[in-house]
């Protein structure tokens, strides 16, 4: 069983050189050094596509999959038909965004009971997972909620 899943935003953080993230940055690879983790090819896909094309100080194609193939020697939960179900049932009841459902549903379906990301409600927990944003344990506050 694994024990925990990691969002795509602790990735980002992993391979940021922006000065201002170096706490976050920090964090995000001691959580990275634990061999008890997972993501989905969701997670796979954003960190790609926002780590070669939308972060400033953004890291090269080559960089990105140097990184993605030494973080897939942990389990990839695949995108499939009832893990998109799983998602649309979660985004319904609990009122989130698809994508954060998305990760929720994965979580839970590669058994793993905690999902690191500062982009749900820290504590909370979502059918069977706790969120913990690993950054707010450091006194690194989270932007607030957009309106």
């Amino acid at each position: 069983m694994t024990a925990a899943f990691i969002d795509t935003n602790v990735l980002l953080y992993a391979v940021s050189d922006s000065p201002a993230e170096a706490d976050k940055k920090e964090k995000a690879l001691q959580l990275l050094e634990r061999e008890d983790f997972a993501v989905s090819m969701q997670v796979v896909q954003e960190f790609y596509a926002n780590a070669t094309h939308l972060v400033k100080g953004t890291i090269s194609s080559e960089e990105a999959m140097a990184f993605l193939d030494r973080l897939v020697r942990l389990p990839v939960l695949p995108l499939t038909f009832p893990l998109f179900r799983s998602a649309v049932l979660l985004q319904r009841r609990y009122q989130i965004s698809y994508w954060d459902a998305a990760i929720l549903a994965a979580t839970k379906a590669i058994g793993a009971t905690t999902l690191y990301s500062e982009d749900l409600s820290h504590g909370q927990v979502y059918d069977g997972v706790r969120v913990v944003n690993p950054f707010l344990e450091m006194g690194v506050q989270a932007p607030p909620p957009s309106p």
